[in-house]
């Protein structure tokens, strides 16, 4: 990513939403701002809320132009007529899944904080490699992406970088001209106003 250009903005919805209200508070985000991908990151394993909520989304992000792929749930790609699938096991199942799905779909691939497992993935196939938490967070082990992974990776390596998990808007600072993306969940949904939360984010990049 040449030094100049601002990261594109990667949306992660929160693990739970009521379909009676959220699909609308994304189309306010997504007309406010110009977003790259969203990400349906649902924590449930009943396939009929999952194909609803993707049945929601998709006609609000494929009618602005925007990709939505799914976490985890490779059947379910072709079958929601989404755009790709978001993999949470690094590498594992970049290589089946690419050949699963073919050379259009979106393949990426969550890979912690380790460039090893980054560099495995990129190689199998991942479109674009994610690395996270980038900010500190009381859950999980305290092990977050320090900002010089994402200035390595940046150097060294030419599959788009996605920055993700906790972050603030000084970390946005920090990390503008090291990543290719910013994911934004949590930070923005638990605002009242999800839009004027991102462009707050957005103005902490230039």
């Amino acid at each position: 990513m040449a030094e100049t250009e601002q990261p594109q903005i990667y949306l992660i919805t929160p693990p739970e939403f009521e379909l009676s209200s959220f699909p609308d508070t994304l189309g306010r985000v997504l007309d406010a701002h110009e977003i790259a991908c969203v990400r349906l990151a649902l924590a449930t394993a009943d396939e009929s809320r999952v194909a609803r909520a993707a049945d929601a989304l998709r006609e609000i992000t494929h009618a602005r132009d925007v990709a939505l792929v799914i976490e985890s749930h490779v059947m379910q790609v072709e079958r929601l007529g989404l755009d790709g699938v978001h993999l949470t096991d690094g590498a594992r199942s970049v290589r089946a899944t690419r050949k699963e799905l073919g050379a259009e779909a979106v393949v990426g691939a969550f890979c912690g904080v380790s460039n090893h497992e980054g560099m495995t993935a990129a190689e199998s196939g991942a479109d674009y490699v994610a690395f996270g938490p980038a900010g500190t967070t009381p859950l999980g082990d305290g092990t977050r992406a320090e900002a010089d992974l994402f200035q390595w990776w940046t150097e060294m390596i030419e599959v788009p970088v996605v920055a993700e998990g906790t972050l603030d808007l000084d970390l946005v600072r920090k990390l503008t001209p090291l990543t290719d993306f910013f994911g934004f969940g949590e930070e923005i949904w638990r605002c009242d106003d999800a839009a004027a939360t991102l462009g707050d984010y957005i103005k902490a990049m230039s």
